[in-house]
């Protein structure tokens, strides 16, 4: 029988985990800058990177609603018809948690969206989509 490194080990359990709901970020011309005055960015990035992946995208072109989160749902529950959800005005550590504890969960199509995030969700432009 081979004999596995760690790190080896490591990664094929987590390959075999199903993949977990996903987050972009957008930080550019207003999200994640200095015009939105009062939020830790970095620390919003790297608070949600603790569940699950992040991904920091250029202006998603909805800065009237700046800092924008979109919770992208796993693969399989997309499959079963969940769709990513945007929230716009994620600007206090409160909103962030309640994002974080939701994507735990399982996100969009997995774990219903807890009513406090109600207040922040956004429905982009076509464009923006």
């Amino acid at each position: 029988m081979p004999r596995h490194r760690p790190e080896t080990v490591g990664a094929e359990l987590a390959s075999a985990r199903p993949a977990p709901c996903r987050v972009v970020v957008c930080r550019d011309c207003c999200c994640g800058t200095a015009k939105v005055t009062g939020v830790d960015h970095d620390w919003q990035v790297a608070r949600l990177a603790e569940e699950v992946p992040v991904r920091v995208a250029d202006c998603l072109e909805v800065c009237e609603e700046a800092n924008v989160i979109v919770v992208q749902p796993s693969a399989a529950a997309r499959v079963n018809g969940a769709r990513p959800v945007w929230l716009g005005l994620v600007n206090e550590p409160a909103a962030t948690e309640d994002v974080a504890d939701w994507v735990r969960a399982g996100g969009p199509g997995v774990a219903p969206r807890p009513d406090v995030l109600d207040r922040y969700v956004l429905t982009p432009s076509r464009r923006a989509r």
